[in-house]
Formats: C-alpha cells, sequence, structure tokens
C-alpha cells in the first residue's frame, strides 16, 4: 500500500473530519462527536504551536498526525502527540507510516528531546503502536475522560529520543 505524507492544507479538513466521525475515533479520543465542519477547521486552524500531518491513500486522507510543541521555556524540549486513522485502513500500517514520520520531525528538526500522549486504558492496538515506536507507559490517570456513558481512565506515555525503538 503506498501512502503519502504530507503537511496538513485546509482541503484536507472535511477527509479529516470524516476520521473523526468515525465510532472508533470518537470512543478513543475526547473530541466529541457530531462535529460541524466549522469546529474541525477551527481545531486546526487556532492551534498555537501545532504542526500537522496526513497520510493519503488513493487520492484520500486516511490519518492524521499532530504534533504540538510547548511554548513554556522550561518545557521547550517537549511535544504532545495526537493521530487518528480512518477505518478501513486500520491495521494495514498506516498508523506506524504516520508515527514514523512524525517522530523523525520532532527527532530531527524540532528539537525534541521528549515526546507525550494520553491514551485510554483499554485502547490495546493504539497502546501496541505506541510501545512499538518507542513510549512506555509513564503513569495511570483516574477518570481521564468521560466517553460511552462513563469514566475511562487513560495512560500517560512518553518517548524519550535516546531511548528510541529499533
Amino acid at each position: 500500500m503506498e501512502i503519502e505524507i504530507r503537511h496538513i492544507e485546509k482541503s484536507d479538513i472535511t477527509g479529516i473530519k470524516k476520521i473523526y466521525d468515525q465510532p472508533h475515533v470518537v470512543e478513543g479520543t475526547i473530541q466529541l462527536p457530531y462535529q460541524s465542519i466549522d469546529m474541525c477547521e477551527s481545531r486546526f486552524e487556532g492551534l498555537k504551536n501545532y504542526i500537522g500531518l496526513v497520510a493519503i491513500k488513493d487520492g484520500q486522507v486516511v490519518g492524521q498526525f499532530g504534533v504540538h510543541t510547548i511554548d513554556n521555556p522550561r518545557r521547550k524540549h517537549v511535544a504532545i502527540i495526537d493521530i487518528a486513522v480512518c477505518s478501513s485502513v486500520q491495521g494495514k500500517g498506516v498508523a506506524s507510516v504516520l508515527m514514523k514520520a512524525g517522530i523523525e520531525l520532532c527527532d530531527n528538526w524540532l528539537n525534541i528531546e521528549k515526546i507525550e500522549l494520553q491514551v485510554f486504558c483499554d485502547n490495546e492496538r493504539a497502546m501496541q503502536l505506541y510501545k512499538k515506536h518507542g513510549f512506555k507507559v509513564e503513569g495511570e490517570l483516574e477518570k481521564y475522560g468521560y466517553t460511552s456513558g462513563g469514566y475511562v481512565n487513560a495512560y500517560t506515555m512518553g518517548r524519550i529520543k535516546n531511548n528510541k525503538a529499533n
């Protein structure tokens, strides 16, 4: 499967919205369902210190990866990431291609020493992806988010640049 990775463009917002409307993404993130195109667009345009990548397959957006760098001088070495892929390509390597591109961006171009993320504790597929790319569980956050009518815990995970996975 050939995947193109590039920076998010305004024309990608509709495709990204379609990914974030999918049940597995709504349940696995803290995003609300039924977002308007304007809400989705403002999420990407209104973020300061945000770099967004998309995965393109056959001309369609099939994945999104975000890097949020931090302004605080004492945390400038840290970035927070997010990722989502279309259900049609889950388990086909798209998330890994996006992770590799995002990590390469952080390691080699943004001078980031640590990448952080949060993941719901029951999201085994995502945790496998993160561990494959060198992330480790650093702690558990109780009642981190509300989803599907109940509270869920989340792990905070981190990847230190010098501890890259092979």
